[in-house]
C-alpha cells in the first residue's frame, strides 16, 4: 500500500518524466518521448491517479499521431486502449477509440473506424448516457457512415445511422417499449388503444425525419441522407398503416375518416420512399443491394395493401415502381424476382383476398405480428 509520502514522491517522479518527455518532443525525438510518457502513465496507474492518466493518454495519442506512421500509430493506440479497458477507464478508452477511429478513417480502413467509433459510443453511454447523448449519437452516425463504405458491413452501417438518429431524438429505448405495448394491446383486441400507440410511434419517426438535416450534411453525405430519409419516411408510413388497420379491425365506423386520412397519407409516403430508393439504386449496374431491393418492393406491396383496405385504386404499384427503370434491365429483373413484387402482382390481378395464401408465406416486417388480424379483417 502506498502511503502519502510515497505517493508524493511518485507524483514528483511522474512530473519529472513528463518534463523530460516534453523536452524530447521539442527536439523531435518522439520515440524516446513516448517511453517517458508511458513510464509516467504507469506511475499514475500504480497510485490510482486516474484523472492524470486521462490527460496523459490524450497527450500520448497526440505524440503518436505526430511521430509515427499510420500503421505504427494504430498498433500503439490499440495497445494503450487495451490497458485502459483492463482498468475499466471507459471514458479514457472512449477518447482513445475516437482517435483510433479518426486515424483509421484517414487510412480508409472503414471497418476499424466504424468499430472504434461505435465502441467509443458504447463506453460513453455506459459512463453517463444523459451527459453524452449527443456525442454518442454523432459517434454512431460516423460509425454507420464508415460501415456504409465497407463492402461487407453496409447493412450494419444503415442500422447504426437509424439508431443514431433515434438516439439523438431521444426515442431509441422508448421505441421498443412503445411497440411492445402496442402489440400487447392488439393481442388483447384493444384496437383503438393499440392504434394510438402505433400513431405515437409514427409521430416520433416523423420528428426524427424532420431533424435529419441537422444531423446529416446532404452535400457531403448524399447517399447516407437519401437512405436515411427513405427509411424514416417508410417507418412513418408503415406505422400509420398499422394504426389504420387496427382501427379498421375495431369495426367502429366512427373511425372511417381517420382510417382514410392515415391510409392516403401513408400511400403518398410510400410513393416518396420508392422514388428516393429508385434514385439511389438506378445508377448501379450490378451487385444490387439486396436489402434495398426488398425494401422498395415491400413499399410497393404496401401501396397495393392500402388501396385494397380503402377500396381505391390511385396508382398501379408495380408500374409506378418500374417507371423510368426500363433502361436498367438487370435492376428490373432483380425487382421482379422479389417475393413482394410477385404478391403485388397477384393483389392487382385477383384482389387482396385472393392473395392471402401468398401473403402468409412471406415476412411482413412490422405487419408480421398482426398478419392474422389483417387477414381476418379482409376475409
Amino acid at each position: 500500500m502506498i502511503n502519502n509520502y510515497d505517493r508524493e514522491d511518485k507524483e514528483i517522479e511522474a512530473i519529472q518524466l513528463i518534463d523530460k518527455a516534453e523536452n524530447l518532443v521539442d527536439k523531435n525525438k518522439g520515440e524516446e518521448a513516448l517511453r517517458y510518457y508511458e513510464q509516467a502513465a504507469q506511475i499514475y496507474i500504480d497510485i490510482g491517479s486516474y484523472i492524470k492518466i486521462d490527460e496523459l493518454y490524450v497527450r500520448i495519442t497526440q505524440i503518436i499521431s505526430q511521430f509515427k506512421n499510420n500503421i505504427q500509430a494504430t498498433y500503439r493506440l490499440r495497445s494503450i486502449i487495451r490497458k485502459t479497458e483492463e482498468l475499466k477507464l471507459y471514458e479514457v478508452s472512449a477518447k482513445l477509440l475516437i482517435q483510433l477511429g479518426n486515424l483509421s478513417y484517414r487510412m480508409r480502413d472503414w471497418e476499424t473506424a466504424g468499430e472504434s467509433w461505435q465502441k467509443a459510443s458504447d463506453y460513453l453511454n455506459e459512463v453517463d448516457p444523459e451527459e453524452y447523448v449527443n456525442l454518442c449519437s454523432m459517434l454512431l452516425l460516423k460509425a454507420g457512415q464508415s460501415f456504409e463504405r465497407s463492402p461487407t458491413k453496409k447493412e450494419r452501417g444503415k442500422n447504426l445511422i437509424l439508431g443514431a438518429v433515434m438516439k439523438i431524438n431521444r426515442f431509441d429505448e422508448q421505441y421498443e417499449r412503445e411497440e411492445n405495448a402496442a402489440l400487447h394491446l392488439l393481442s388483447h383486441r384493444e384496437f383503438e388503444a393499440s392504434a394510438k400507440k402505433f400513431k405515437d410511434i409514427a409521430g416520433n419517426f416523423k420528428k426524427a425525419l424532420d431533424n435529419l438535416g441537422d444531423l446529416i450534411d446532404e452535400e457531403t453525405s448524399k447517399d447516407t441522407m437519401l437512405n436515411a430519409k427513405a427509411r424514416f419516411i417508410h417507418f412513418v408510413a408503415e406505422y400509420q398503416t398499422v394504426a389504420a388497420l387496427c382501427l379498421r379491425a375495431s369495426e367502429n365506423r366512427e373511425y372511417n375518416e381517420e382510417i382514410k386520412t392515415l391510409g392516403v397519407n401513408s400511400l403518398e409516403r410510400f410513393k416518396q420512399s420508392i422514388s428516393l430508393l429508385k434514385s439511389y439504386v438506378l445508377p448501379q449496374k450490378r451487385d444490387f443491394d439486396h436489402e434495398i431491393i426488398l425494401r422498395i418492393t415491400f413499399d410497393t406491396m404496401l401501396i397495393a395493401t392500402i388501396q385494397g383496405m380503402l377500396g381505391i385504386h390511385q396508382v398501379n404499384p408495380n408500374e409506378y415502381l418500374l417507371d423510368d427503370l426500363q433502361q436498367n434491365k438487370a435492376l428490373v429483373k432483380k425487382l421482379k424476382g422479389s417475393p413482394y413484387f410477385k404478391i403485388t402482382e397477384r393483389i392487382e390481378k385477383v384482389g387482396i383476398r385472393e392473395a392471402f395464401d401468398e401473403i402468409q408465406k412471406v415476412h411482413l416486417g412490422h405487419f408480421e405480428n398482426i398478419k392474422n388480424t389483417l387477414i381476418t379483417y379482409f376475409q
